[in-house]
């Protein structure tokens, strides 16, 4: 082990230099070292008693930077999976039903109020709930019983465009009836 370990200290810039040329990050290619390292010390047991351990260290590498580009990839995927939801998001905000301008109104005034803060300029519930200088688990009772009869009050308007989410709404944008 002692051996292994001298011969791991002797070689360490060769083997941060190897990391660096692999991964531009001179800081992120430092970890991968450090816990390449670590990772060799733990499992110095499997280290064959013929083999080479500059070799086998090497091979520690490799499958670091490996798992480092694969982290990467999947991060990227993330990231964009995430600028299409947002974007799809922000999409289907402007195809919302329009009767909803026109049936918020007919809400009891603090519930349209509560509509307009918290879902439509999307403020966070804490910070209307601070500002109307009352609880969050007040608030979010009160949003509840908002969107309930926000819901019924489409339903009776839109009837099956409700159903849908009111999504490329199709009904009549003057509100009927609504009681």
């Amino acid at each position: 082990m002692e051996k292994m370990e001298t011969i791991l200290l002797e070689n360490l810039e060769h083997f941060t230099a190897f990391v660096r040329r692999r991964i531009s990050d001179p800081e992120l290619a430092a970890d991968v070292v450090q816990d390449s390292l670590l990772k060799a010390l733990k499992s110095g047991e499997q280290l064959r008693e013929n083999e080479n351990v500059t070799a086998w260290f090497y091979k520690i590498l490799r499958n670091a930077i490996i798992d480092v580009y694969r982290r990467r990839d999947v991060s990227e995927r993330a990231i964009e999976k995430l600028k299409v939801d947002l974007e799809t998001a922000e999409e289907t905000k402007s195809e919302v039903c329009r009767c909803l301008d026109g049936i918020i109104p007919t809400l009891k005034p603090e519930y349209a109020e509560l509509i307009r803060k918290v879902d439509l300029l999307e403020n966070s519930p804490a910070d209307v709930a601070k500002e109307l200088g009352i609880t969050t688990n007040n608030l979010t009772v009160r949003l509840h019983r908002a969107r309930t009869q926000l819901r019924e009050r489409l339903e009776q308007t839109c009837q099956m465009c409700s159903k849908h989410g009111c999504l490329n709404c199709t009904c009549d944008t003057s509100v009927g009836n609504t009681n």
